[in-house]
């Protein structure tokens, strides 16, 4: 008995629109593309639910005759290739044909198209992969289709979708990539009845990198512009001090389209190599133009993973790039030894001078081993000193490790040295305790600035001359979102409309000159497209404020200020770790040191 037949084609089709259309973000991806192709000046796109209810996108291409528009959904049906060979030379975006085919088996689909030659549209109905009908209609020349009711079959695909703020992230994500590479196109981006981006036509890239992010982002852009018979690269990337923790605006384009490749951004970050501080990533937006016969753009369905027959020549070509901008504009410090009196250099004096020498204070009534009444009868904690073995200091550090704050009271020494301005040394009972001050602040910084968002109060000052930010589309989402933790903790700030925010008020212990760049890194902190909850983003915002506003490496603290240090790091809910899991406290033990010196 014969068991293997062929799939019917809605089956075949669904099972198509699992690889390529995964989200209602891949939904707008393809009918974007597919109208640039068309040749349109002008995109809307209308979403309702994140994409989930209704997914409508607008364009005024040369539209579709009759006899097209019912063969665009079938399968493997395509305008763009006629050949194998054709694969080679593509200067479409689309060209499979199977874009139309997946999203029609996975929703209800309604498509209205006219040529620029014809007096009546077309008008053609799919559900569920299913031809339903066709018919004339009156319409405006291009295309116009309505995806209803996505995944409304497919209830698998539905059920592992995100949340709606998740979706139309990614939605907008999408919606980015497109408008980016194409400033000479007209776009819009509707959500639910409010527009989220109005995008005017400009032959200025950075004019659209303005229009979708913000002024500030685009003066911070240096130009990059490197031509070569392997490839051409134009764009721009941001200036040293740009330079963010939080992973920045970074976007690779070839041919048109966006792409992601790890190597080709390892040479941006080489480029800054000890410009910019270690962990720091700064913003950039190149556009390659190469050969189409040099790369493969048939990898994955979504064509975002391209492979390059020479990427090792694009990779130093990038990098000459980049350090050629870094150079012309003097974005890289440097001293210029053709000017005249650069330096003045004092001029010898033989005459001989009284040198007085230095007296030395000696405080006859110090004792290194006088306490404060915080640590009562101390020569507790060494009456076994001599007994100690090597087991026994371990055992001692495992409880210092793993007990509470008054353990540590009893264990250390109050007197205590810094070294470096980057570490605080004091001795404890098992040995010698190091603490990185810079960490052992953000832990107290956390605690405090969770606790307020958790009582709802926080010390306030408002500002004599308000500050002003200005927001891209995300941040805007996640600022309304966070807006109510970031009053509990001190701030007053309110929407002026446009992307435009006014910071009339921040906590007492923060300064206005820095109010703006605590704001800007919570805000990077809260864009890496993990779900979260509202426990995450309280603790994202505490940790990106305590960083911001904690004591820096190298600060020379006094013997006052280690003592404020010390206690209030003990009494931290966590005073081995920072929040992100970092060390805080290390111990030498006495045999550790015994060892050292034999």
């Amino acid at each position: 008995m014969d068991i293997i037949h062929i799939l019917p084609q809605a089956v075949s089709n669904q099972l198509s629109a699992e690889e390529l259309i995964q989200r209602p973000s891949s939904v707008i991806k393809e009918l974007m593309e597919n109208a640039l192709d068309a040749g349109a000046s002008c995109i809307d796109v209308y979403i309702s639910n994140a994409g989930l209810n209704s997914i409508q996108v607008l364009d005024n291409g040369k539209g579709m005759s009759s006899n097209d528009a019912r063969l665009a959904f079938e399968r493997h049906a395509t305008s763009k290739i006629n050949g194998i060979n054709d694969l080679t030379t593509l200067h479409t975006m689309g060209f499979r044909g199977v874009a139309l085919s997946s999203i029609a088996a996975v929703s209800e689909v309604t498509m209205q198209t006219c040529t620029p030659d014809s007096e009546v549209g077309t008008r053609v109905d799919f559900a569920g992969g299913e031809f339903k009908a066709q018919e004339p209609c009156m319409c405006q020349v291009g295309t116009n289709i309505d995806v209803k009711n996505l995944f409304y079959n497919a209830g698998n695909k539905r059920r592992f979708l995100k949340s709606n703020i998740t979706e139309l992230r990614n939605i907008k994500e999408e919606f980015l990539h497109i408008a980016l590479v194409n400033p000479s196109v007209n776009f819009t981006l509707t959500s639910d009845g409010n527009q989220i981006w109005n995008l005017q036509a400009t032959q200025s890239a950075r004019q659209r990198i303005r229009d979708l992010f913000s002024k500030s982002l685009s003066e911070k852009l240096l130009e990059v512009d490197v031509d070569s018979n392997i490839a051409r690269i134009t764009g721009f990337v941001g200036r040293p001090e740009s330079a963010v923790k939080a992973r920045p605006q970074q976007y690779l384009f070839v041919n048109g389209r966006f792409m992601r490749h790890a190597y080709f951004s390892k040479a941006v970050q080489e480029a800054f190599d000890r410009l910019i501080p270690a962990g720091e990533q700064v913003p950039f937006f190149l556009f390659l133009q190469v050969d189409p016969a040099e790369i493969d753009v048939n990898l994955s369905p979504t064509k975002t993973e391209i492979k390059f027959n020479n990427d090792s020549d694009i990779f130093r070509l990038i990098l000459v790039g980049i350090k050629e901008a870094l150079g012309k504009f003097n974005a890289v410090p440097n001293i210029d030894f053709t000017k005249a009196q650069n330096f003045e250099i004092p001029v010898y004096n033989s005459a001989p001078k009284h040198v007085s020498t230095p007296a030395v204070k000696v405080d006859s009534d110090y004792n290194p081993f006088k306490t404060t009444a915080s640590a009562k009868d101390w020569t507790r904690l060494y009456d076994d000193l001599l007994s100690q073995t090597p087991e026994k200091d371990t055992k001692v550090t495992e409880d210092l490790f793993f007990g509470n704050a008054g353990d540590y009271e009893e264990e250390i020494s109050t007197h205590y040295y810094q070294y470096k301005g980057q570490y605080i040394v004091v001795a404890a009972r098992s040995g010698l305790m190091i603490i990185d001050q810079h960490r052992a602040h953000i832990r107290i910084l956390y605690d405090k600035y969770v606790s307020q968002m958790k009582d709802q109060q926080a010390p306030a000052q408002g500002c004599l001359f308000p500050e002003l930010i200005e927001l891209t589309a995300q941040e805007q989402e996640l600022m309304e979102t966070i807006l109510p933790d970031m009053q509990h903790l001190g701030f007053d700030i309110v929407s002026l409309g446009a992307g435009s925010y006014s910071i009339n008020g921040i906590p007492a212990d923060v300064d206005i000159t820095s109010a703006r760049k605590i704001i800007q890194e919570m805000l990077n902190s809260l864009q890496d497209g993990v779900e979260k909850d509202a426990d995450e983003y309280k603790s994202r915002i505490a940790l990106a404020m305590a960083q911001q506003t904690s004591i820096v490496s190298g600060q020379v603290l006094s013997d006052v200020e280690m003592d404020n240090l010390m206690s209030s790091l003990l009494q931290s809910s966590n005073p081995n770790l920072t929040p992100n899991g970092k060390t805080i406290i290390k111990i030498i033990t006495d045999y550790e040191l015994a060892k050292l010196f034999n």
